[in-house]
């Protein structure tokens, strides 16, 4: 009975500390200059450094800046957009050809089956790369504590 007084004085009496507007503010990243940076392969700070230390695999950290990378989460995203992306593009086409030129089968298939795959793996890297430029942008999965050295002009932000 007594251990319950002392909370509920200790509740009482603790102020709670109101939030405001001035709590976090934060400077605002471009968006799309950040995903155009990722897109290419670079760091979405600093644009120098490159964000691929493999094909698939992102760097822990940027070599020119010093980003951290690790706490990325692009997950499936990056496909589900290259699916969507190369569908849209493969489809119309295909159906296109089909309707007007009735090419055989095994022809189709031939050009199709090979043209998916190109256009698959040639964009995977680069949304992927947007996709952890924008969790960057957002400050999304770790990268909202980080502070902005860059004023946009491309170059390397301080560490």
């Amino acid at each position: 009975m007594a251990q319950d007084a002392l909370t509920q004085d200790a509740v009482a009496t603790s102020e709670p500390k109101a939030w405001t507007a001035n709590d976090s503010v934060q400077p605002k990243r471009d968006v799309w200059q950040a995903m155009r940076r990722g897109f290419r392969g670079r760091c979405p700070r600093c644009g120098e450094g490159k964000i691929f230390r493999a094909f698939l695999k992102v760097a822990d950290n940027c070599s020119v800046c010093g980003q951290d990378f690790s706490h990325h989460r692009a997950d499936d995203l990056p496909a589900y957009l290259v699916i969507v992306i190369v569908g849209h593009i493969i489809v119309p086409l295909a159906l296109w050809i089909e309707t007007d030129y009735a090419p055989p089968v095994g022809l189709q298939l031939a050009v199709y089956l090979p043209l998916t795959l190109v256009a698959s793996l040639a964009l995977l890297q680069p949304v992927k790369g947007a996709v952890v430029a924008l969790q960057w942008a957002f400050r999304m999965h770790g990268f909202e504590g980080e502070a902005d050295g860059n004023s946009g002009a491309g170059g390397a932000a301080p560490t």
